[in-house]
C-alpha cells in the first residue's frame, strides 16, 4: 500500500516552489486543473460515507497549511476539514491548538520572547504562545511543522499558517465540488480574549464570513450541493447560537468520555444519552465522536461495541467519528496494520457516515475499489 513515495513527492515539488515565492496568497498560486469549459464540476458524491481530510492531507504534509488542503483536493476528499481560531486583531486563522508552540516555530522568533502567557483554559492553567496575542501579519512570519515526530519532516518550515477565507478559496478553486468542514474552535477563550467592533462574537464574525463567500441552504439542498459545509464544534451553546445565523448543517462534535463539554460541562454520558441526542437533533444534522468512545480500546485492541451509532442513526443523525490515521497507535491491532481492513469494519460492521482522516488519498483508493463514484 502506497502512503507517501518519492512519484507522491515530486507531484508536489511544482506546487512547493509556488507556495515559497507567492507566500500562501489567497488563492492558489496557479490555477488548480480547471472544471470543463461550460463552467460544470464534478459534484459533490453522497451515496457512500464522506471523506473528510482532516485539517488537509497532514499524514504528508502539516497540517491546516494551503498545500496539506491542495493535497487532498488531489487525494480525493469530499470535504476539507479546518479549525477555525482568531488572532489578536480579530482575524480568523486555521490553527488547531491555542498555543503555537507544538506546531510552529514560534520558539525561534527571538521577537516574540515576551510573548509567552499563562491562560487558565476550562479549569486548567496553559503556558505558551497563543494565537489570540499575535496579530494576523505576526503570524504570517510564522512557519509550520508536523505535529507528530514520526512523520515524514521535509516539508517542515515550508507554509505559513493561513486565514479562513484562504482555506474558502482553495475549496473555491478546487476542479470538482469540494466542501468546507469548519469548526469553531475554543469559541470560550476566543470570545474572552478577542474583542470585534459592535459587540459581535466570535460566532458572528464566522458566518458572516461564511455568507460573503456563498455558502448557505440546508443539508443537500440546491444550494448546498453547490457549495457544501458542515459547520462543527465541541461547544453546544455555540451551535444553538449559529442556529440563529444560519441554515447550514451542523455537526456536534464529542470529546473523550473523561472530557466535559466546554461551555456547559456536561458530562460525556449526559450529551450521548437519548434524551440529550433527541434535543439536540433539533440544531445539528449529526455528531462527530471520537471513535474510541464508540468503540472503547484496551492496550490498542478493540473492545465491546457501544450502541451509540444506533442510537444516533435513531434519531436522524449522521455519524463521522474521528480520526483516522493510518499509523499506530490510531490503527489498531484488530487491522494488522491495514488502514483498509479498518475502513471495511467501521463502513460495513458499524455503519458510520463520515471519516475525518488524516490520509484521505488512503479513504478514497478504499471507496473507489469498493463502491466506484456513480
Amino acid at each position: 500500500m502506497k502512503l507517501f513515495t518519492p512519484m507522491a513527492s515530486s507531484r508536489l515539488v511544482p506546487f512547493v516552489f509556488l507556495l515559497l515565492i507567492v507566500g500562501c496568497s489567497a488563492r492558489a498560486p496557479y490555477p488548480l486543473p480547471s472544471r470543463g469549459n461550460d463552467g460544470y464540476k464534478q459534484p459533490l458524491q453522497t451515496f457512500r460515507a464522506y471523506n473528510v481530510a482532516h485539517r488537509g492531507s497532514n499524514g504528508v504534509i502539516p497540517e491546516e497549511t494551503a498545500a496539506a488542503y491542495t493535497r487532498a483536493i488531489e487525494d480525493g476528499a469530499d470535504f476539507i476539514e479546518a479549525d477555525i481560531l482568531a488572532s489578536k486583531d480579530g482575524a480568523l486563522i486555521c490553527f488547531h491548538d491555542m498555543k503555537l508552540d507544538n506546531t510552529t516555530d514560534v520558539a525561534k522568533h527571538t521577537e516574540f520572547a515576551r510573548r509567552k502567557r499563562t491562560y487558565e483554559v476550562q479549569g486548567t492553567n496553559m503556558k505558551g504562545f497563543f494565537t489570540v496575542d499575535f496579530t494576523l501579519r505576526e503570524l504570517k512570519t510564522l512557519r509550520v511543522n508536523q505535529r507528530f515526530k514520526y512523520r515524514d519532516p521535509q516539508y517542515n518550515g515550508m507554509f505559513s499558517i493561513i486565514t479562513f477565507e484562504e482555506y474558502i478559496q482553495i475549496a473555491l478553486d478546487a476542479p470538482r465540488v469540494v466542501g468546507i468542514y469548519p469548526e469553531i474552535k475554543n469559541p470560550v477563550f476566543v470570545n474572552q480574549h478577542v474583542k470585534w467592533p459592535g459587540g459581535k462574537k466570535f460566532e458572528d464574525v464566522f458566518v458572516e464570513t461564511l455568507i460573503k463567500h456563498g455558502y448557505k441552504g440546508t443539508y443537500l439542498s440546491k444550494q448546498w450541493m453547490k457549495q457544501p459545509a458542515f459547520i462543527q464544534s465541541f461547544a453546544p451553546t455555540s451551535l444553538t447560537y449559529l442556529s440563529k445565523l444560519t441554515d447550514l448543517p451542523k455537526i456536534f462534535l464529542i470529546g473523550e468520555t473523561t472530557d466535559p463539554t466546554e461551555d456547559t460541562n456536561q458530562s460525556y454520558w449526559e450529551i450521548t444519552s437519548d434524551k440529550y441526542l433527541e434535543y439536540i437533533s433539533e440544531y445539528v444534522v449529526g455528531i462527530g465522536p471520537s471513535k474510541d468512545t464508540i468503540i472503547p480500546v484496551a492496550n490498542n485492541y478493540l473492545q465491546t461495541p457501544t450502541d451509540l451509532v444506533a442510537r444516533a442513526h435513531a434519531h436522524n443523525l449522521q455519524v463521522h467519528p474521528y480520526t483516522f490515521r493510518n499509523e499506530y497507535p490510531d490503527l489498531h491491532f484488530n487491522f494488522s496494520q491495514d488502514p483498509y481492513k479498518e475502513y471495511a469494519f467501521w463502513i460495513n460492521e458499524v455503519g458510520v457516515d463520515g471519516f475525518f482522516t488524516d490520509f484521505p488519498e488512503s479513504l478514497h483508493h478504499y471507496q473507489q475499489w469498493t463502491s466506484p463514484s456513480q
